[in-house]
């Protein structure tokens, strides 16, 4: 049973959100929030309103399934079910994407929703409309959606470059601003905001940016800083991680971060929480999972068709057979009842294979599946699982990163082989060693264009810098949305060739603005070499 100050308040806001914000295409992104159907009815309300559209962001046609499927990590195929819909998945892996392709309207609107929500609470905080809850002060929760906001536009600049900033309840159609005007907006309000910012670790703050989550925030936007404005800001990286490292802990049993109930990890600095009942839009079973595998969990709800989002076989062979985050993160082989029976599939035994003849058609029982994600016993199509955004890993291994990228290759080491040691090689504590030689190799991947389960073009063959971190950050951040974000930091997510993937152009890093906001709003102008 999640804390109520926790799960409750978010979901009551939810709700509300769902009956007083409009989610579907709509053309006035910039002015359908106002006081009159805004949908708080005290303090706790109106801050989870702002956090309840982050739920958003986890379906299959929006963010989560964007960084994944775009990577070379996990790919979404058709299938004899299905999972074509007009080429919308394919693109993505293709890369091939355009202006019309649901998924950027379906992010670019909750993205949106979130910062315009934020707006109205930090304005109706200040104006004194709505008094600070309980134990909390005015500017304490002014600074807490300040980071929300911020949490937005990360998301904004990180997906599409130049976008519009717009930070004030006004109904005027905005111009773009570029992406370093964004990023300078989103690294000045979190910094303002720390000061103010609670530094409790409880349930009372949990799925909430205390000062930790906030540092946590501020560290990714540093970390990607030469992406976003062309500056290397490793030094400003690590101070915001050297502050939060003692903090929390890694979760000594991988599996535990999570499961239904994992709000109670240590790892966990900032989580999106869901519920099954109450706010149900997690579902990465349902679009990953055969039918078949319905009865693995006893579960009341069906995944659809065939399922589609599954593993990329080169991603696959970059792992150490003895790491226990394989299997962890991956459902493979056999598939079996709850009642430990062998799983048939058309008469045969449902056996998951790692092959894939290529990325856009694939047999029913191809590819591994999704198992990172605990699907508990009856569970519906909605899972409970919290989705932990930021955890206590990744603190680490951005600290390994910039120290890596800093001239300190053994610190770095040490702290992946740390989360080794914990994460993946509990059983075989010798292979979870790392040395600082070993950090400066180029990726394990074997990049490459297939067809017919075959590398026929290796394409780009050019070693990846500090590859083998790559690498790392794979295997633990697996099925966690950071694969695209990292691969173009690290260089390969237009240079490389995978599966049917082969790069398209440089300025593919962005996303293009979709066609409905465009045409809704003529200060709009696409991103370059998408016109």
């Amino acid at each position: 049973m999640k804390v109520f100050t926790v799960k409750s308040a978010c979901c009551l806001a939810l709700l509300g959100a769902l009956s007083a914000c409009n989610n579907d295409l709509t053309e006035k992104v910039y002015s359908d929030v106002t006081e009159a159907n805004y949908g708080y009815e005290n303090a706790n309300s109106a801050i989870g309103l702002v956090y309840a559209n982050m739920r958003d962001l986890f379906g299959h046609t929006t963010y989560y399934m964007l960084q994944e499927s775009s990577s070379d990590e996990i790919v979404m195929p058709a299938n004899a079910s299905g999972w074509d819909d007009g080429g919308i998945y394919k693109r993505i892996h293709l890369h091939t994407w355009n202006s019309t392709n649901p998924q950027l309207n379906n992010l670019w609107n909750t993205l949106y929703q979130g910062s315009l929500n934020a707006n109205r609470v930090i304005d109706q905080f200040q104006s004194g409309k709505i008094a600070p809850p309980s134990g909390a002060t005015k500017e304490s929760i002014v600074a807490e959606m300040r980071v929300a906001r911020a949490f937005f536009y990360w998301l904004i600049m990180d997906n599409f470059g130049d976008a519009p900033l717009v930070i004030t309840a006004s109904t005027a159609l905005p111009a773009k601003a570029t992406r370093k005007e964004i990023y300078q907006f989103v690294v000045t309000e979190i910094t303002a905001a720390l000061p103010d910012l609670s530094e409790t670790i409880s349930p009372i703050m949990y799925g909430r940016f205390n000062k930790w989550a906030a540092k946590a925030l501020l560290a990714n936007v540093y970390l990607n800083a030469k992406v976003y404005v062309g500056e290397e800001k490793w030094a400003d990286c690590l101070a915001q991680c050297n502050d939060i490292v003692g903090k929390y802990q890694l979760d000594p049993t991988y599996r535990d971060i999570f499961k239904t109930s994992n709000e109670g990890s240590p790892e966990i600095v900032f989580a999106v929480p869901f519920d099954e009942n109450r706010a149900n839009n997690f579902t990465p079973e349902m679009f990953s999972w055969h039918g078949a595998l319905k009865a693995k969990s006893n579960m009341q709800a069906t995944p659809w068709g065939f399922g589609s989002a599954m593993a990329v076989p080169q991603f696959i062979d970059t792992y150490d057979p003895a790491d226990e985050r394989l299997p962890d993160t991956w459902l493979m082989g056999q598939q079996y009842a709850l009642d430990g029976s062998p799983i048939q599939t058309s008469g045969k035994p449902f056996v998951l294979t790692k092959a894939l003849p290529d990325g856009l058609f694939t047999g029913e029982t191809e590819g591994y599946r999704m198992n990172k994600f605990e699907v508990k016993v009856g569970a519906l199509a909605g899972l409970s699982n919290d989705f932990p955004f930021f955890r206590y890993a990744e603190v680490l291994l951005m600290k390994a990163e910039c120290l890596l990228r800093t001239g300190n290759a053994a610190g770095a080491a040490a702290l992946v082989s740390q989360v080794r040691a914990q994460h993946g090689f509990k059983k075989n504590s010798t292979k979870a060693l790392v040395t600082a030689a070993d950090l400066e190799q180029g990726s394990r991947y074997q990049y490459g264009y297939v067809e017919n389960y075959k590398v026929v073009d290796p394409g780009n063959k050019a070693a990846v810098p500090y590859g083998r971190l790559l690498d790392e950050l794979g295997w633990e951040f697996a099925w966690e949305g950071h694969r695209r974000r990292d691969m173009i930091r690290f260089g390969t997510f237009t240079t490389k060739s995978w599966l049917s993937h082969k790069p398209q152009g440089d300025y593919r890093i962005v996303f293009p603005l979709p066609v409905i906001q465009i045409a809704a709003n003529p200060n709009l102008v696409q991103n370059p070499s998408y016109e």
